[in-house]
């Protein structure tokens, strides 16, 4: 295993590094903590380490001090616990005069498949002169699992499928905001494209049936191999029809009562505490996210209905009936993860009238934004609904602007309050990653 694992070392510094395209995660490592990568499958996380890894050699440092093992390669099938201290000492064979005296860049992708791996990474903090780097997502653990087993001794950063910002990035058009008419109409076209194709990097550009075929591979293996494998559920098929069912009322209100008794009426054995462990699976797989009312009281908060949101919008379209699919409701989605890229606090609010405004985000100062997302504010009455919604919610929380993005209109609205801002969807999600 010690001659293997130096082979191994040695080829992964000649190999030659995708890199793919920039993403605009930044990540500060802090000294003596791992640094962990964690997102849903596939959304690039081994492809980070690589530009990591590219980033590190363009400062100066040596392939020598670079340490990269996939612990997913199938020659270490055999590498078991304590064999990790095998992998230490192949480095420090091939480099004896490196020990302690240089900082050594560890790069462990796939770690979660070897048993007790937190134990060697928190050693090596401890007694190596070192920067350690990790990803994971698998039936074994999934990342945001490895997060919680090195509290204490790690800081985690989320990556996502491609923002807006980044998939012009990756098509080659200009991610800042627009200067010229010109310029203007090739980013509202590049939205189009993005809508319909989503932010996972592997099936931008791809044909619209391949890339419905790999989207449903995504969910597929989410499904099974990070839900139903690892959890060892006795009644897959129930796990399944919930996913469809939430994805098919995207960016809609449900309650426990409701889902179970959904699940109920197709044949399940499905109670509510069965249904709660499998959102907050989902979750933690970073596949559906739950959005919960706003209010001063968590048990009225949490007894509230709840919204439900995807991972990206596309995939939504790829395994659903497009019929059942509202548009808005996508642009919605859309606007989620762009807010949820920079902040967990995102809620939804009513007013004292039943009014329900989309989004209630608080930064890290408590400051509050109200958003509504609609479509078109083109028919009278939609216009008057969202802005009067908007304007009670303003009066309520004591708020003097608001905002509603739309997919292309662009105004100012003076409301008795203060003012709404409207947007079209793109120029938000630009303006929203310029911090990025």
């Amino acid at each position: 295993m010690l001659n293997l694992l130096k082979e191994i070392i040695l080829d992964n510094q000649n190999n030659q590094l995708f890199t793919g395209t920039h993403r605009h995660l930044k990540v500060t490592p802090v000294n003596k903590k791992a640094t962990i990568i964690i997102g849903v499958r596939r959304c690039g996380k081994s492809t980070w380490l690589n530009q990591a890894i590219e980033g590190l050699i363009s400062k100066g440092v040596s392939k020598e001090n670079i340490l990269y093992i996939n612990f997913f390669d199938d020659r270490l099938t055999n590498l078991k616990q304590g064999g990790l201290d095998t992998v230490l000492e192949a480095y420090f064979t091939i480099y004896p005069e490196k020990k302690t005296l240089e900082t050594v860049y560890c790069f462990f992708d796939e770690i979660q498949v070897i048993q007790g791996w937190e134990a060697f990474v928190d050693r090596m903090l401890r007694t190596e002169n070192c920067e350690i780097y990790i990803t994971g997502s698998s039936a074994k653990m999934l990342s945001k699992e490895i997060a919680s087993q090195m509290r204490g001794r790690a800081l985690s950063w989320e990556l996502f499928p491609f923002s807006f910002s980044e998939y012009l990035w990756h098509c080659k058009i200009g991610n800042h905001l627009p200067a010229s008419s010109q310029q203007r109409h090739r980013v509202e076209n590049a939205f189009g494209n993005f809508y319909e194709q989503g932010g996972f990097p592997e099936v931008v550009g791809v044909d619209r049936h391949l890339r419905i075929k790999i989207h449903q591979e995504y969910v597929n293996s989410i499904l099974f191999r990070d839900l139903i494998e690892r959890y060892d559920i006795s009644h897959p098929r129930a796990v399944v029809d919930l996913a469809r069912r939430l994805m098919e009322n995207i960016s809609s209100l449900y309650t426990l009562n409701g889902l179970s008794n959904y699940l109920k009426s197709i044949g399940h054995k499905a109670p509510k505490n069965a249904v709660a462990d499998y959102l907050t699976w989902f979750e933690d797989a970073y596949f559906l996210f739950t959005v919960r009312l706003f209010s001063a009281s968590y048990g009225k908060s949490n007894a509230n209905p709840k919204k439900i949101y995807s991972i990206d919008h596309a995939l939504i379209r790829s395994v659903t009936s497009g019929i059942l699919v509202n548009s808005g409701h996508l642009l919605e989605n859309i606007v989620y993860i762009a807010l949820r890229r920079k902040n967990n606090d995102i809620y939804y609010y009513k007013t004292a009238t039943n009014q329900e405004i989309d989004f209630l985000v608080q930064d890290q100062q408590q400051k509050i934004k109200l958003i509504q997302v609609c479509e078109t504010l083109a028919n009278p009455r939609t216009r008057q609904r969202e802005t009067h919604s908007l304007e009670n919610a303003m009066n309520e929380l004591g708020l003097s602007d608001a905002l509603i993005i739309t997919r292309e209109e662009s105004e100012q609205l003076t409301v008795k309050n203060g003012k709404i801002t409207v947007i079209p969807v793109w120029k938000f999600l630009l303006e929203t990653s310029m911090n990025d």
